[in-house]
Order: C-alpha cells, then structure tokens, then sequence
C-alpha cells in the first residue's frame, strides 16, 4: 500500500519550511525570549489578560489528556506552556518550551505556526510535521484577534498525542479563543485600539479600510460595506478636514482630474449609505466624529507607539487603489509604518513585517532584521537568503 495523500495545506507549509533553510533533522525549535526577559514580555502582551480565561478553560482539560496548551504571540513565540510535568520534560525534546519560536520559518510545518502564517485554524497530525523529531506529536492551533482592529494577538494551541485528534480539539480552542476575544473587549482589560478623532461634530463614524479594498464603516451604529468608489471617496473626505470642492474630488480620483460630473453622481450615492447629515456639500465635508483605522495607526506613531502601531496596522489603505488622493494617503501611512519598524530595530516586530505580504520584499527591513538577531539565530540565514533573493530579482 502506497503513503496516504499529502494534504495541500502540508504541502505548502513545507515548501516554506525548506525555502527557509529548516533542517527535516532539526531536533529542537530555537529559544527567541531568554528565560530572564519573558515574564516582562508576557505581562507587557495583550493575551496576558486573557491568560487566566485560557487556563480556566482550557489547561485542566489538557492536562488531563496528557496534552499540553500553548498560547504563543503574533510572532509564533511560545509565552506560555501548561502540562503535567511528564508531558512537559517529553516536549522539552523538541523545544516546546516557554520562550522558544514556532514560526514555520524556524521550526517547519507544525499548527501553531502554520496557523500564525495562514490566519486560521490548523490541525498537524504526526508524520505531517517537516520536522522528524516532532512527528511524534499532533496538535491544533487557532487565532486569536482583537476584536476591535482585527490584527492578530496570537496562537492558542493544543498539542499531544493521537488522543487530541478528535473534532472537539479544535470546537474547544474555537470556543476559549473566543472567549479570550470576549475578555479583552472588558473595558478594564486595558486593551482596545487606540483611535484618533477628527472633530466635526454630528454622529459617530467608525471607518476601517487599512489592507481592505471596500471600507468597512459604521454610521450611528449602523454598518455599511462601501464599494471601491466610494471607499476612495470617503478616504478623500477624511483627509481633506476642511472640505473638497467638485474639481479637487475629481483630481483626487483621476490621473486626468476629468469626471466632474460622474462624481457628483458618486457622492450622491454615498450621501445616502452615510446619511445627508453626514456628507454635506459646498465643500464636500463630513459632518461626523470620525474614527479610521489608518488615522488611529499614524496617532500612535505620533506617540511612539511603534508596537501598538504595527499591531494595528492590517495592510496598506485600499491597497489596489489607483486614486491619486488615495495613493498619497497610503504611501503616506505606509512609509511612517516602515520606518518606525526599521528605526525601532526590534527583531519581533521586524520579523513580523518581513513576513507581511506588504514587508515580504523590503530589503530594508530585512537587513534591519539580520542586523537585530543574535549571531547564533537561525533566523539570519533566513535573512540573508532574502536579502540574496531581493537582490538577484533587482537585478
């Protein structure tokens, strides 16, 4: 009898793993937070105020399984590890330790990571780990996000042996990453997403469009998806606080400045998703307290904010807009969200902006990565082989 199918989900994630220079002999993944700095890591993350929800909920049962849970953060760093003390000495082995990375890019095919770089639940069973050391395990892992931004905060994880490989494994971690969620919208969790108000008067506008190519926004409680249009549109009246006249809408939309009139036609349209006493005309302007996910990223950056930024940070604005006003609005964000990350020189959050599909090909923040890492990291070959490819495609 032949090996049974390789599921594509496996396929890929290994495909990455070697391109990124794992070893299949690799016997254990790296140590990424010293033993001295992870307890002021971890009282400093979002997911510690949701850490006792998550025990209460999940470690008894994985403890009683002979199984382990794991809560890693954005970067696939492992913050913490419950277990009986058998189980936790067995994945000592393998480096399934508090403190160590699990990111594909270092550790291979395995769910925590694998889930960390595709944003959505995983299971792992066994052989299909890459790395041989860890096919003795299975595990499942889902996100965790803030409910407010939408950015990703981190990994819940179970991992053990065949026993776990049931689908209540996964309906439980769904059910405490949920409930994780739920307790960091408490207003004494003390974290939220920072916002950064436009005064204007009138009802509430709540608008988020960074990574999205049709805003979403909510009205006075009510919530609209906008169409590619009217997303560059409202992106326009945001910027412009005191108003637009007809032709400066045009150009801010066409190369040509051309289309008066069809744009008229648009605001009109988008007067009644907003409400005439939300867009009003002579000039163009928004008669609303306004919030914007991009506006909120540049008000942390203006606070030095760097880490509450690059969470909250989902992509660039509009990101397939041709718009010439929008264009300047992304290019904006977008170059004070690099440089922040490039100047701070912290090895997580430049890791995780290489890994972004937008900090995939910046060769500045990967040298910034390769010069932040330890000599000993495995992650500098990684970032050399980067650097490498970056440049043989320029040229």
């Amino acid at each position: 009898m032949g090996h049974p199918p390789v599921r594509p989900l496996v396929t890929e994630s290994w495909m990455r793993s070697a391109a990124a220079g794992v070893r299949v002999d690799q016997a254990e993944a790296p140590i990424t937070i010293p033993d001295d700095e992870l307890a002021d890591y971890r009282s400093a993350h979002p997911l510690f105020r949701a850490f006792p929800v998550l025990e209460d909920v999940l470690a008894d049962a994985a403890r009683s399984s002979d199984a382990l849970m794991a809560v890693s953060d954005e970067h696939g760093q492992l913050l913490w590890v419950c277990g009986t003390p058998t189980t936790l000495r067995r994945a000592e082995a393998i480096g399934f330790v508090e403190g160590s990375s699990w990111d594909e890019r270092v550790a291979g095919t395995n769910a925590p990571g694998t889930a960390l770089t595709l944003d959505r639940p995983v299971q792992v069973v066994r052989a299909e780990h890459f790395r041989a050391s860890v096919q003795q395990w299975s595990c499942a892992a889902v996100p965790i996000h803030d409910l407010h931004s939408g950015s990703l905060l981190g990994i819940l994880d179970v991992t053990g042996g065949d026993q776990i490989v049931v689908p209540q494994t996964m309906a439980m971690l769904r059910a405490a990453a949920r409930l994780a969620e739920l307790e960091l919208l408490r207003p004494d969790s003390g974290h939220g997403l920072l916002v950064q108000d436009t005064p204007g008067g009138g009802v509430p506008l709540d608008v988020t469009g960074l990574g999205r190519d049709e805003m979403r926004v909510v009205v006075d409680g009510r919530q609209h998806r906008l169409s590619p249009r009217h997303s560059e549109l409202l992106t326009l009246l945001v910027d412009a606080r005191d108003g637009l006249s007809g032709d400066e809408v045009a150009c801010g939309l066409y190369e040509s400045g051309t289309g008066d009139s069809t744009v008229r036609a648009e605001l009109i349209r988008l007067r009644r998703a907003l409400g005439e006493d939300v867009l009003r005309s002579r000039p163009y302007r928004l008669h609303a307290d306004v919030v914007t996910d991009w506006t909120g990223v540049e008000a942390r950056l203006a606070a030095g904010d760097v880490v509450g930024a690059a969470r909250a940070y989902r992509g660039p604005l509009l990101p397939h807009s041709v718009a010439p006003g929008v264009v300047r609005v992304r290019d904006r964000v977008h170059a004070a969200m690099t440089s922040a990350v490039i100047a701070c020189g912290r090895a997580d959050l430049l890791s995780s902006w290489t890994r972004s599909t937008w900090g995939a090909d910046d060769d500045r923040a990967w040298e910034a990565l390769r010069r932040a890492l330890p000599l000993s990291s495995p992650m500098r070959r990684l970032a050399q082989a980067q650097l490498d490819r970056i440049d043989a495609e320029l040229r």
